[in-house]
C-alpha cells in the first residue's frame, strides 16, 4: 500500500509539474509567435524588396538595352577553368558582345590567394569565345557582389553597365549597382537545368540572407575590402579599335 502511495503521489508531482510547463510555454508563446514574425519579415522583406524594385531593369539578352560595359561577377574556378555556374554567366557577356549590346566586358574576381585568378580564368575563356582579348578587363579586387559593383564604379569609372549573372543572383546585383548610383541593367542565366539544379536550389536559399547584407552595404556605404588607385583599362578598352 504504501509503494502504491508513493507512486500515486510521484505522478501527480508529475501532472502538476507538466501543467506548469504547458502553462509557461502558452504564456511565451504569444511573444515567441511575435519575434518569429518579426525574423521572418526581416529576412524575406529586403528579398521582396530587391525583386520588385530591380523587376523593370531585368532582361534577356535579346531585350536588355545597348550599354557600354558588361559586369560579370565572379562564381569560382575549378582546376584552372570556370566553374560550371560561372562559364554560363560568361557565355552570356560573349552573347551580349557578339550582339553588340556591350563593347567591354568587365571581369570581377578573386585573386588573394597564389595559384587562384578568377579574372584572367575569365578572361582566357572569353578569348575562347571570340571575345577579343583587349575588350576584356579585369578587376582583381571583385571580392563579393558589393565590391564588384563598387569598384566598377569608384576605380574603373563605370557609369553605365549590364551585370551577368545568374537569375537567384541578379535582383540583388542590379539592386547594389544601381544603388551605387550606376545605370545598370541585368541578365541572368537560369541554370535550373543540365545538372545545374543543386548549386542553383543552393543560390536561391542562400539569397535572403545574402540580401539582408546587401541591405547593410546599401545603408552603411563601406569602401570595397581592397579599393587602391583609379584604373584606365576599361576607358581604354573602349577607345580602342
Amino acid at each position: 500500500m504504501i509503494s502504491l502511495w508513493g507512486r500515486a503521489e510521484k505522478a501527480q508531482e508529475g501532472a502538476a509539474r507538466l501543467r506548469m510547463i504547458l502553462g509557461r510555454a502558452k504564456r511565451w508563446a504569444g511573444p515567441l509567435g511575435v519575434l518569429g514574425g518579426l525574423g521572418a519579415y526581416a529576412v524575406l522583406a529586403p528579398m521582396g524588396w530587391a525583386y520588385a524594385d530591380t523587376a523593370k531593369y531585368r532582361y534577356s539578352v535579346e531585350k536588355v538595352p545597348d550599354a557600354p560595359v558588361a559586369l560579370v561577377l565572379g562564381a569560382g574556378i575549378w582546376g584552372g577553368h570556370p566553374s560550371p555556374l560561372l562559364a554560363r554567366r560568361l557565355d552570356l557577356a560573349a552573347d551580349l558582345y557578339r550582339r553588340g549590346k556591350v563593347k567591354v566586358v568587365l571581369v570581377s574576381g578573386d585573386n588573394r590567394v597564389k595559384g587562384y585568378d578568377e579574372p584572367t580564368t575569365m578572361r582566357a575563356y572569353l578569348v575562347g569565345k571570340g571575345v577579343p582579348e583587349g575588350k576584356v578587363v579585369r578587376d582583381f579586387a571583385g571580392l563579393d557582389t558589393w565590391d564588384s559593383c563598387a569598384r566598377a564604379k569608384r576605380i574603373f569609372g563605370v557609369t553605365r553597365l549590364i551585370v551577368v549573372t545568374q537569375d537567384f543572383h541578379l535582383p540583388r546585383a542590379v539592386a547594389l549597382c544601381r544603388g551605387l548610383g550606376i545605370q545598370t541593367w541585368g541578365v541572368g542565366d537560369d541554370s535550373m537545368g543540365g545538372g545545374h539544379t543543386r548549386a542553383t536550389v543552393r543560390g536561391y536559399v542562400r539569397e535572403p540572407l545574402a540580401m539582408m547584407k546587401a541591405t547593410a552595404s546599401l545603408a552603411l556605404r563601406p569602401d570595397p575590402a581592397l579599393l587602391g588607385r583609379k584604373e584606365p583599362g576599361v576607358n581604354e578598352a573602349l577607345a580602342s579599335p
